[in-house]
């Protein structure tokens, strides 16, 4: 019997893919990994009996970035990283182990079927998974077929079925075209944003942005934000005048008319119109027309149009509303979300989903009308070959999906009932009339079949008051004629739905990728979101943009990024080659960062009338090592100490508190040291500032602080504070945090562990000497004589915190709070790995037999 390997995207979609084919009778098991099921269960395959295993990735399985040394910023100008830097393809989330998960589970499989996503990211985890597969598998026998690829847009049983009796192959060139934008997204955005971070950085303190970052979407994405920010600034206010007049056609409503010239920006021109149409008493009609007219039901709905209503309509950002919409999906709610297309093929069965419909409290009546009067064809839309448009594909309640799935999953339907449904038809009377040698006109619209608009009542026809029965030659008393006088108003900041419109219409990424950069530019404090979803570019957004318009505004526009674009799709329709693309694309940016390096003085102009050097910002806090003149703090992000008088940065620790550590000097630079703190409930440790970025031995990195130094004899460093090994990683060590008295506890200098003893004690030391059991330091304590836990009134007691007897009971693991999981100390998790380990009942610590300081220092650097 053939063992057939199946990979879904989502542990969800495996999960209900596997339901579908197995018709429920399945059994499932975890994967080694923890995150992945396999879903195992017997059919047929090609019309052979065979073992079916449906399994799946959690997105893409593999990463590129840069090797080793050109990861750092520090040792390699950004220049290189055009052409110079090797890249590879690393996992893109080393802790689920998935290459190896995947392998455990292809081997000795004969054939597999890939069921990702149908889009070009889709593609590209195709190969992804068959670069970890293929190796481990059953060789073909001579020219069989082993790798199969299911095309579908729906999880419903029709669709999953379908798409497995018509399997095809996975589109290598697809796969390319996402390589290819993965690559130049990733030199290019480094190199600049390197080089721009590194260079204003280093100069301004009041940034308030820990990367000023620059990408080739994320930048014109950033430039229209601005351009329309510098309309508003630049919009002069005019005044014009407006003609208003009122007739009586009957004793009680007066009818507003609207002056056929609009409006005049001369007051004197205005006053004399004013004058003229005063003279007469009556106003005369001219003529009256009526017209029926037609408004159009809505194309089928596709990713940007559902973006561009939940920003403006529902209140969602575009990131929030594409996760809602792909919970959806996933649950089998909605076909994919994720198509360019607004046009449904001739064989979709849009009964069938209508009928699903015909039960719900909101649209039942109009769905059940539609279904037998019969549906309206669809509008002939743009139909650009990926998915169908996003349709409801089973019925749901608001209780079943709640809050923002439910008004999400509610628009798509209303959205799907109203393309089958018909136009919204009224009829509009014109009526035209004279005032003296002035003409003015008067509209009244009338519903005569509301068509879409019952199931869509936000595009209905306002109702409005109706026009009087009249005919050419009727003469009305004037009940006034006044002058108006208004001025022009400036556009407003524009909307995540007109941001939406202009980034699709300019070709600047693509329906999955926008979401992301506008969520990019938020991020870096480029714009801020204000009430309705607006988009406010802040000083540095404003400021980025005019600089790059200043030195080569191709940067900034839209245009060069369009370009890139077609070419990546020219590479995913075969017509054009991977690699000279890349090349070409690469080496006209080089030449733009060339130039924009040189030319950088222009950028700096308008940043230093925006933001204020860094010798005037900050408040003084520890002295340098150099001159023993004040370091300023820098607080905003990233935050650093700077030394103005020897114009020297430093940075420091993220996401916590900085201050003064005693006036404590290093013995190595005579820096002051500083103390890091992320709260009451985490860690602490000091730093010096030198040290921290100049690591002073060998077995050093940079960003490391007194708790991972190697000097024998410093009161502060890890020889003299290390306790033993860390109960839960591999490598870490337990430090005494001398700082913490008198709730004394000591933490792990690597992972997120901390370890509370010795409460109310006096003094707590670590003690040269090591214990004869597990060879960790040993601590003698001084503690409260009216606090002591010892026998006797005695209030001194050396021990092993692991071992001790009398110490054992004043021990308790915790795991540290982080401020935010960027730190670099710990993943801002609550439990570590290996939830559990090395405790007891009440969560006390097991004495579990730690290596020696020295071998725990050893295991950690070498």
């Amino acid at each position: 019997m053939r063992t057939v390997l199946m990979v879904a995207e989502k542990p969800s979609l495996a999960q209900s893919i596997a339901k579908i084919l197995s018709r429920g009778n399945m059994s499932s098991r975890k994967g080694l990994n923890g995150a992945c099921s396999v879903h195992e269960y017997t059919g047929s395959f090609l019309g052979q009996s065979a073992h079916f295993k449906m399994t799946s990735v959690c997105g893409h399985v593999m990463t590129l970035d840069f090797i080793g040394k050109y990861n750092s910023w520090d040792k390699v100008d950004p220049a290189e990283l055009f052409s110079k830097a090797p890249t590879e393809k690393k996992e893109a989330n080393p802790k689920l182990t998935m290459v190896k998960f995947l392998q455990v589970e292809g081997r000795g499989c004969d054939c597999i079927v890939l069921w990702l996503d149908c889009d070009k990211e889709g593609e590209n985890i195709c190969f992804e998974v068959l670069d970890a597969v293929l190796p481990v598998m059953n060789k073909p026998r001579g020219t069989e077929r082993t790798i199969y690829r299911a095309k579908f847009s729906s999880i419903t049983d029709t669709d999953i079925c379908n798409a497995m009796n018509h399997l095809g192959e996975p589109n290598r060139n697809e796969a390319l075209s996402v390589d290819a934008r993965q690559e130049l997204d990733l030199r290019i955005g480094c190199a600049f944003t390197r080089f721009q971070t590194k260079y204003f950085q280093g100069k301004y303190g009041n940034l308030d942005s820990s990367l000023i970052s620059f990408g080739p979407c994320q930048t014109p994405t950033l430039g229209f934000c601005v351009e329309r920010h510098d309309k508003i600034q630049s919009f002069k206010p005019e005044t014009y005048w407006v003609l208003q007049a009122k007739v009586n056609p009957e004793k009680e409503n007066s009818l507003t008319l609207d002056w056929d010239r609009v409006r005049v920006f001369d007051r004197e021109v205005a006053q004399m119109f004013l004058n003229i149409t005063k003279m007469a008493k009556e106003a005369k009609v001219e003529s009256v027309s009526k017209k029926e007219k037609v408004k159009q039901r809505p194309l089928a709905l596709n990713t940007v149009e559902m973006l561009r209503v939940a920003s403006a309509a529902l209140g969602m950002g575009p990131q929030h509303a594409m996760q809602i919409a792909e919970r959806l999906y996933t649950q089998g709610y909605i076909s994919y979300p994720r198509t360019e297309t607004t046009h449904y093929p001739e064989n979709f069965d849009l009964k069938g989903c209508l009928r699903q419909q015909a039960n719900n409290p909101y649209w039942a009546e109009t769905v059940k009308a539609l279904l037998s009067e019969g549906i309206n064809r669809p509008r002939k839309g743009h139909d650009a070959g990926d998915h169908p448009p996003i349709t409801p594909m089973r019925a749901a309640t608001e209780a079943e999906l709640g809050g923002d799935g439910w008004r999400l999953y509610e628009y798509i339907t209303r959205h799907f009932i109203a393309t089958v449904s018909a136009d919204c038809k009224y009829l509009q009377t014109t009526i035209s009339f004279s005032i003296g040698p002035e003409r003015f006109t008067c509209v009244g619209k009338v519903v005569t079949s509301p068509g879409f608009t019952e199931i869509m009542p936000w595009h209905s026809i306002p109702l409005e008051e109706s026009l009087p029965h009249c005919e050419k030659g009727d003469l009305f008393p004037i009940g006034e004629i006044k002058l108006l006088e208004k001025q022009t108003s400036p556009p407003d900041y524009l909307t995540e739905a007109e941001l939406i419109t202009l980034m699709e219409k300019h070709g600047i990424g693509t329906d999955a990728s926008i979401p992301v950069h506008i969520n990019n530019i938020c991020q870096r404090n480029y714009v801020t979101v204000e009430s309705g979803r607006r988009l406010k570019p802040t000083n540095l957004g404003i400021v980025l943009v005019h600089g790059y318009y200043k030195i080569d505004a191709e940067l900034v526009l839209p245009t060069i990024r369009s370009a890139v674009e077609k070419q990546l799709n020219l590479i995913a329709l075969g017509k054009a080659n991977y690699h000279q693309v890349l090349e070409h694309t690469l080496d006209i940016f080089k030449r733009k960062f060339h130039y924009f390096v040189d030319s950088i003085a222009g950028m700096d102009e308008l940043m230093e009338v925006s933001f204020s050097p860094l010798a005037a910002t900050g408040k003084p806090l520890s002295r340098c090592g150099k001159c023993h003149r004040f370091m300023k703090y820098i607080q905003a992000k990233p935050s650093r100490l700077h030394c103005s008088h020897c114009d020297d940065t430093y940075s420091l620790p993220q996401n916590g508190t900085i201050k003064l550590y005693k006036e404590l000097r290093c013995p190595l630079d005579d820096f002051e040291l500083v103390l890091w703190s992320s709260g009451s409930r985490g860690k602490s440790y000091p730093l010096c500032p030198y040290c921290y970025n100049h690591p002073p031995f060998r077995d050093m990195k940079k960003g490391m602080g007194c708790n991972e130094c190697t000097h024998p004899t410093c009161q502060h460093s890890l020889s003299m504070l290390g306790i033993g090994q860390c109960v839960e990683c591999e490598n870490g060590v337990l430090v005494l945090d001398s700082t913490s008295g008198p709730k004394w506890k000591m933490a792990c200098n690597k992972c997120n562990v901390v370890v509370h003893f010795f409460e109310n004690a006096h003094k707590v030391r670590v003690s040269p000497e090591t214990c004869d059991l597990c060879e960790a330091a040993l601590v003698d304590v001084d503690f409260n004589k009216a606090k002591s836990p010892l026998p006797g009134d005695e209030t001194q007691h050396s021990g092993c915190v692991f071992c001790d007897p009398v110490f054992q009971d004043l021990v308790e693991l915790k795991h540290a709070a982080m401020r935010h999981p960027m730190h670099r100390g710990g993943q801002g998790k609550r439990q570590g790995r290996g939830r559990g380990k090395g405790r007891r009942p009440g969560g006390r610590l097991n004495p579990k037999k730690p290596k020696d300081k020295m071998a725990a220092l050893a295991a950690y650097f070498v």
